[in-house]
């Protein structure tokens, strides 16, 4: 591997830069998109820039590689975490095998954490500099397929409706980039009231460029929310939202898409992999058509921890020991506590963090986690699988047990970024 160019800066991007450059390197790494592909990115680049949150990095004058920082809200058990989403990042093709990518990921993990962002998330196009630096697989991002006749006649409920009254009238509105603060809102409590693991929100400005796309069809209600587009000329549909609270309104989102049988023959829908759509259908006619995987990186493990949501009945305390070369401020010894839906991470022991408090602690043993193991247990990974892929060791049968009361989930996200 060539050494990388003596004169490599890495810094944020200013509102002086060139943005032609900074598209530019990212045509040559994903390919040139449409017209209106370009405009987004622009905008979207603007914004990172203004807000601190582009890294690149430069050789001979000219930019060498580059990385964003996306403001998000990454839903665990119902609670909102503040999460880094990781994009865009390139690197020139000149300058491929020479340490470049490595250096500035490296250097954008430390701008995260000085962020104050608990936790981080990307879709990798390669893993190994990834796992490199202590992100690893969490989840996944199903896209599913159904013929749209199979939607014009749903499964009719077993279990008696609610009183009149109790349950959010169904009225769908045409919705735009002036209801971005309702629409995030209303995901928002969406992700809650499922106590869902993974899927995030965006924030205001990134939503309302979303909505604002005019080849998007989106409508609100008072508890769901849909947008959907057509693909393949007339021919399918895509659901890119189809998310509701009760009943009543998932019945109608789903319904909706299904009205389109006379023109559409398929629907493809991002949905999540305990949502009511795969109860809804009559026949077995619902498949996973696409699946990308999606890789967490805990930045700063006590943070992460409080900000967790956890099931409300389950009590522990579990000492853990964590091993992170890159975070070394995660490293040390830690007792575990969970308990009435909340948790945290106390150090404990001679080896805890530089500068933390704390009482010396018996020779207990201790579950054992480098930064990889700590993501994908955050994320839900039974603790046999951690261990049979070497992301784990130590501690007891009853430890596994209560971390995977604790942690569990089925992680998974409705965003690519």
């Amino acid at each position: 591997m060539a050494d990388a160019p003596p004169d490599l800066q890495i810094r944020r991007l200013r509102p002086g830069d060139d943005p032609d450059a900074q598209l530019d390197l990212a045509e040559r790494a994903f390919g040139p998109g449409s017209v209106g592909d370009r405009d987004r990115r622009v905008r979207s680049l603007s914004r990172h820039i203004a807000a601190g949150r582009y890294l690149g990095a430069f050789a001979d004058g000219r930019p060498a590689a580059g990385a964003a920082i996306q403001d998000m809200r990454q839903w665990w058990l119902g609670r909102p975490v503040p999460m880094a989403g990781v994009s865009s990042v390139t690197v020139a093709p000149e300058y491929r095998g020479r340490g470049i990518g490595r250096m500035l990921m490296t250097v954008l993990l430390d701008e995260i954490a000085a962020q104050g962002y608990p936790l981080s998330a990307l879709f990798p196009a390669t893993m190994p500099l990834y796992r490199s630096l202590g992100w690893e697989l969490a989840g996944a991002r199903d896209t599913v397929v159904i013929p749209a006749r199979s939607l014009l006649r749903l499964v009719p409920p077993d279990a008696r409706p609610p009183e009149a009254g109790t349950v959010p009238a169904t009225g769908l509105r045409r919705a735009g980039p002036g209801d971005a603060e309702a629409v995030v809102a209303l995901l928002g409590r969406v992700h809650e009231a499922a106590r869902d693991c993974g899927p995030i929100t965006w924030d205001t400005d990134s939503a309302a460029d979303w909505l604002a796309d005019p080849g998007l069809y989106a409508y609100l209600a008072e508890d769901g929310f849909l947008a959907y587009r057509w693909q393949r000329g007339k021919r399918d549909l895509y659901a890119e939202r189809a998310e509701a609270i009760s009943a009543r309104t998932a019945r109608a989102l789903w319904t909706q898409l299904g009205s389109h049988a006379s023109i559409a023959e398929k629907v493809y829908a991002m949905t999540g992999p305990a949502r009511a759509f795969w109860w809804l259908t009559r026949e077995r006619d619902a498949d996973i058509a696409h699946r990308s995987r999606w890789m967490l990186r805990v930045v700063d493990a006590p943070a992460a921890i409080a900000a967790r949501g956890f099931p409300a009945a389950t009590s522990l305390t579990v000492p853990l020991r964590i091993t992170d070369e890159t975070r070394p401020a995660n490293s040390g010894r830690w007792r575990l506590t969970v308990a009435g839906g909340a948790g945290t991470l106390d150090p404990l022991g001679p080896d805890a963090p530089a500068g933390a408090a704390g009482p010396a602690s018996p020779a207990v043993p201790a579950v054992t986690l480098g930064a990889r193991g700590l993501a994908a247990l955050y994320a839900g990974t039974p603790l046999v699988t951690l261990r049979q892929a070497a992301l784990a060791a130590g501690g007891t049968a009853a430890d596994d047990a209560a971390l995977d009361a604790a942690f569990a989930a089925t992680s998974y996200m409705l965003d690519a970024f």
